[in-house]
């Protein structure tokens, strides 16, 4: 926010506690707009200690005399030659060790232990290379990725990607991590909403997602927005994950250890990879994390094709690939593709494998080079690609906290701006799916009012985390949020259970219903629902939660205010047309600041202004197996498809969906060129469904300096009619003028977070290009780009552009 546009207020932080009966709090409610957290007036304060923290481990101590012996600990020296230095000095044991994530020390070259195992998803959280029971005892937890990306602004993403990195070096130079190699992010596709996972991913859509990954992954390693700034060297390492079609865990008894996804050339090329594409290209990231299932019957780690022939050679992939942990040994051991332990081992490391998570490689490597089943030159290249992402961190000249990323101290964990960028991405993000005859926002208390808080997910604060969540700095619930804006506020969690609600206390919710002016529900799921290692089976609210909305919403005195908590969608099709409920916001997993975010919009001291992420589907959606991979439609075997893109069945809500306290509008400025011209040669031609006779072109044959200068540039103007300044996504999509089979009905090409005053216009520009934008993959998985009509979508104004051959 601009200056101008935020209020600095007092926050008086108290902890309330889980309770199966209400509570009633009477307190002054505060009087300034609640609109501002940059400047809180709490202290963070780090647990006092007599002595220093213990150095953070490091290579080549500059008090050792030997280590000027060594060319490896030479900074002058290229990468390439300080590893080359490093790994001919190493025994074949010494070799075979560091090929897991647990690296043992190399005490004779002065080289310390290194666990490669850390995780930040959206914020640096407790794993192997991570331990809070020093002076840094939380880290900020941002909202669950899910969330974030419901604000489609880049620009947010990468900044909380460069928190997390900071953090996460301020912690290594705390002494108290092993490592500073995160595996995150997770960009695999929400291809299924019964997914358990689908809340660490950015959503549904490849551009989204591609987005997300690339601005992650700069931020996170330390890189400018724009890429081009470190010359090499690492904040910490960033590791896309998983490599690749993975988007089941546990479904009906189907396992992510053994799932063999079928999936065509067609929706690889233009749904699965190119997010890691993307991450590797535009990100850069340092590393890749290949998954457990099989794709097409090869198991992903063991891929060569998809390992080598596609990341290192086609994308230009310069850094290390990582297992899932324990993935190697299921090829043998559950997969039945290795015929022995020693095959497994051979088969991923000529893939390209180079670090397993796990210890199959401690037991089984040597007597795989034994059996002449390994090459120790494929050994190298996994020792190379490991110690050059070591040595970019800095861990091999020095201390590395008198280096550049040196000055980086506990001081940076739990940051007022960290803490103000975490509630600026729950607010951002959390969606406004109902708000009949204006119910939203709240009065605040002038006339004072009286407030019921009821539901299952209103007073837990460990909900809004979501999974791979580390200790937060602050904790505060959706409860204590709106607590700070009523004086007189009724709590009754309403299920038994928690989410789950196997039974409910609904006449004594009812009753507190009905002696109050407003009531807001807290309902959704949790990690109890959906998680990794468990996939939903249903997409209703569970138990008696929608019996419990339903009878709280008839005895109230007004419309009621639904509130949901969870990562994969519900279908709430009974309360999105029910009149007694007036108004639903969906929040995702808010993070530690969530509770503030979500009364900051329920008072209308923040205009929400997320849209969705993912399609929300019919309960009778499971009808559809999570095993079918397939994107596209099939009309012939009733098959609806998936996203928004290609499902063709009912909607609860659309992709990209989202209500606002104000109303915006949209034009076309102006568009560049409005006809696209491609000479006939090299053109191919093939036959629909309805027998036309179609021209297009190979985006391979068209080349890099043709797809440039086909740009088109469009200027869109936007302008807030509402009362309120607001953040507002815009989102661009295209559609051909005659849908095609296997063309995508439509399709996001841009999109652009603005903030506006009330009343305010400004213009946005788009840059397109045919090769990416206009172009779809075909069934050999071959972007090509079609002679025919488009029509630019924003909002519900319509632009044409053609391209003719």
């Amino acid at each position: 926010m601009t200056g101008d546009k935020c209020m600095c207020v007092f926050i008086n932080f108290c902890a309330f506690p889980n309770s199966n009966q209400h509570i009633i709090f009477h307190s002054m409610a505060l009087s300034p707009p609640f609109v501002s957290f940059f400047f809180l007036t709490f202290t963070l304060t780090l647990h006092s200690q007599p002595l220093p923290p213990p150095p953070p481990p490091f290579a080549c101590d500059w008090s050792n005399p030997s280590s000027k012996s060594y060319p490896f600990c030479n900074p002058n020296l290229s990468i390439l030659e300080r590893t080359t230095d490093l790994v001919s000095r190493l025994t074949l044991d010494e070799k075979l060790a560091q090929l897991v994530n647990s690296a043992p020390p190399i005490p004779r070259l002065g080289i310390p232990a290194y666990e490669w195992w850390s995780e930040a998803l959206h914020g640096v959280a407790k794993s192997r290379g991570i331990n809070f029971s020093g002076a840094i005892s939380s880290a900020t937890s941002f909202p669950q990725v899910i969330l974030t990306a419901a604000s489609f602004d880049s620009h947010l993403w990468y900044s909380i990607g460069l928190a997390i990195g900071i953090e996460g070096r301020a912690i290594y130079n705390g002494g108290q991590a092993m490592g500073m190699t995160f595996w995150a992010p997770n960009i695999n596709i929400f291809r299924d909403p019964r997914w358990g996972r689908g809340q660490e991913t950015a959503g549904e859509d490849p551009l989204v997602t591609s987005t997300y990954a690339v601005s992650f992954v700069r931020g996170l390693q330390g890189d400018s927005f724009h890429g081009g700034k470190l010359m090499g060297h690492l904040q910490a390492s960033a590791c896309c994950k998983h490599f690749t079609a993975y988007d089941l865990d546990n479904w009906k008894g189907v396992s992510r250890f053994v799932f063999d996804a079928r999936v065509s050339l067609q929706d690889l090329a233009d749904t699965y990879q190119p997010p890691f594409k993307s991450c590797v290209k535009q990100g850069r990231a340092s590393g890749i994390m290949c998954a457990y299932n099989r794709v097409n019957g090869v198991p992903s780690c063991a891929d060569f094709n998809l390992l080598t022939k596609t990341a290192r050679e086609k994308w230009d992939f310069n850094g290390y690939i990582a297992s899932d942990c324990n993935a190697v040994a299921i090829i043998h051991d559950q997969q039945g593709y290795a015929k022995s332990p020693e095959d497994a081992v051979a088969d991923v490391l000529r893939a390209g494998m180079d670090l397993e998570c796990g210890n199959y490689l401690s037991s089984h490597a040597k007597s795989a080079v034994l059996q002449k089943k390994v090459p120790i030159s494929e050994i190298d290249r996994a020792l190379h690609n490991l110690f050059s992402i070591r040595i970019r961190l800095g861990l091999f000249n020095g201390n590395p906290t008198k280096l550049s990323f040196g000055m980086i101290g506990p001081n940076h964990v739990c940051s007022k701006k960290h803490q103000y960028l975490a509630l600026e991405a729950a607010r951002s993000g959390i969606v406004l799916l109902k708000n009949s005859d204006a119910l939203l926002p709240l009065p605040k208390t002038n006339p004072a009012i009286s407030l019921a808080v009821i539901g299952p997910n209103a007073n837990d604060f460990t909900t809004l985390a979501g999974n791979y969540a580390g200790p937060p700095c602050r904790n505060m619930t959706v409860l204590q949020g709106l607590h700070h804006y009523v004086k007189n506020t009724v709590f009754h969690p309403g299920c038994d259970g928690g989410p789950k609600c196997p039974t409910a206390q609904i006449e004594e919710a009812v009753e507190v219903a009905r002696k109050v002016d407003y009531v807001v529900l807290v309902m959704g799921l949790n990690q109890s629902e959906e998680m990794e290692e468990l996939d939903r089976v249903q997409l209703d609210l569970p138990g008696k939660q929608l019996e419990l909305i339903n009878s709280v919403a008839e005895a109230s005195k007004r419309p009621v205010i639904l509130v949901l908590l969870c990562g994969g969608p519900v279908d709430i099709t009974l309360p999105k047309y029910n009149h007694k409920i007036g108004g639903i916001l969906w929040a995702g997993y808010p993070g530690e600041l969530g509770g503030i975010a979500l009364a900051q919009i329920i008072f209308g001291d923040h205009n929400p202004g997320g849209r969705l992420p993912v399609t929300w589907y019919p309960k009778d959606y499971i009808k559809v197996p999570m095993t079918d991979m397939r994107m596209r439609a099939d009309s012939s075997s009733g098959y609806p498809g998936r996203t928004y893109r290609f499902y063709k069945g009912p909607k609860v809500y659309n992709f990209g969906y989202g209500l606002s306290y104000s109303k915006y509008s949209y034009e076309f400025v102006s568009v560049t060129h409005d006809k696209l011209h491609f000479n006939q040669s090299s053109t191919h031609s093939t036959m629909d469904e309805n027998s036309e006779t179609i021209r297009y072109k190979l985006v391979s044959d068209l080349g890099d300096e043709t797809c440039q200068s086909k740009m088109v540039s469009v200027t869109v103007g936007v302008k807030n009619h509402g009362s309120m300044v607001g953040r507002h996504p815009v989102l661009l999509f295209m559609k051909p003028g005659k849908h095609r089979s296997g063309s995508p009905m439509k399709q996001l090409v841009g999109f652009e977070s603005v903030l506006l005053d009330a009343g305010e216009r400004t213009q946005i520009e788009f840059e397109l290009s045919p090769c990416e934008h206009l172009s779809r993959a075909n069934e050999a998985g071959l972007m090509v780009v079609e002679e025919g009509s488009h029509l630019l979508l924003v909002g519900d104004v319509e632009y044409p552009i053609h391209i003719i051959m």
